[in-house]
């Protein structure tokens, strides 16, 4: 098959010839259909964050099961199915307590040993998935199966960014209706935030960002007031419109000032919660005062998801007309074109980009 893959970090993609191992008893053997550019992708590839290469990229993504293992029951060859990061075991403390997504067992989250190469050379998974190739190994607890109801270029999108969107404002900050609500970024993850509090119930959705673009795109997912994040403080300027500031404050880029701004925008008791991944490295300074009107802040992965359970409520959602995802397509492109894909993330210009194989 071919994949895109990352030789060095930092670094650009490399278009490759990839050999696949067949799948072991618990693992599925899945023919790409769509992928998605994150910026968490994008994050490995600029050397934020540090990553051991030679690695296959990507990890939004949905297709079709080629082949099973020999104990896999939970999906056949045929099924459709979307990918997700947080795979479990089903075993652990963290899953037996209702959080699988915070699961870390070996051999489920990360594969044992490369089951895939290049000239002799053993490539690694990103995220345990590689989904910017034809082919995908994974472990059978990394797939959902979802109906073929809801094309795989939109499912693919709920792999990753509608999930977290969505979950940081339904599972982890927990959006009660009527609630004040604010979103620091407008970008994939963002947007999705924007339209679960909207799905929430809240009362006022301000989003927050620095090109007009996005902030259009925010006004069409659901935000009801919008903050133009270059004109100066954003979270004085909440503060100032909504008397005192918000339940809640989502921060969706990953920087250490804009999760301050989140803290910054909140009225007494409300909670900021960072989605972003904030670089190793930095550090977020809180005044210390301010903990004494119970303001929190808190953390959320992958939206504190049930895959298993959320996904396909999600595309219920879709498929009744109440969740976009058609919207959040800014373009589709080849995998040789990945790399053209991740210029355009870097400049702020495409809400979500997708590969299509």
């Amino acid at each position: 098959m071919r994949a895109a893959v990352l030789r060095t970090c930092p670094g650009w993609l490399e278009i490759t010839d990839v050999a696949v191992d067949a799948p072991l008893p618990h693992e599925v053997l899945v023919r790409t259909a769509a992928a998605g550019l994150c910026h968490s992708d994008l994050h490995f590839m600029e050397g934020k964050y540090p990553a051991t290469t030679p690695l296959v990229m990507g990890h939004e993504s949905a297709g079709v099961v080629e082949a099973v293992g020999s104990d896999v029951t939970y999906v056949r060859p045929g099924d459709h199915v979307v990918t997700c990061l947080s795979a479990f075991c089903g075993e652990c403390e963290f899953c037996l307590t209702g959080r699988p997504h915070l699961c870390q067992t070996p051999g489920v989250r990360a594969e044992l040993r490369p089951r895939l190469s290049a000239d002799g050379t053993g490539l690694g998974q990103f995220a345990g998935l590689g989904s910017f190739a034809e082919l995908m190994l994974v472990h059978e607890r990394a797939v959902v199966r979802v109906t073929p109801e809801i094309p795989l270029d939109r499912a693919a999108l709920i792999g990753c960014g509608v999930t977290t969107g969505l979950g940081a404002v339904f599972n982890t900050a927990r959006v009660a209706p009527g609630a004040t609500v604010a979103v620091i970024g407008c970008g994939g993850i963002g947007l999705n935030c924007v339209q679960g509090a909207r799905l929430a119930g809240a009362a006022r959705i301000i989003a927050v960002d620095r090109l007009d673009s996005k902030l259009e795109m925010a006004l069409d997912f659901g935000a009801t007031d919008v903050v133009d994040a270059s004109a100066g403080d954003p979270a004085a300027a909440i503060v100032e419109m909504t008397g005192g500031g918000v339940e809640h404050a989502f921060e969706a880029i990953g920087l250490a000032a804009t999760a301050e701004q989140a803290f910054g925008m909140l009225r007494r008791g409300g909670t900021a919660t960072v989605i972003g991944m904030i670089p190793p490295g930095e550090v977020v300074r809180l005044p210390g005062p301010a903990l004494l009107s119970e303001k929190r802040i808190q953390g959320s992965s992958m939206g504190s998801n049930r895959f298993r359970l959320d996904i396909p409520r999600y595309v219920d959602l879709y498929l009744q007309g109440r969740l976009k995802l058609d919207e959040l397509v800014s373009a589709r492109i080849r995998l040789e074109d990945v790399n053209g894909g991740f210029e355009a993330l870097q400049r702020g210009d495409v809400a979500r980009t997708m590969i299509v194989f």
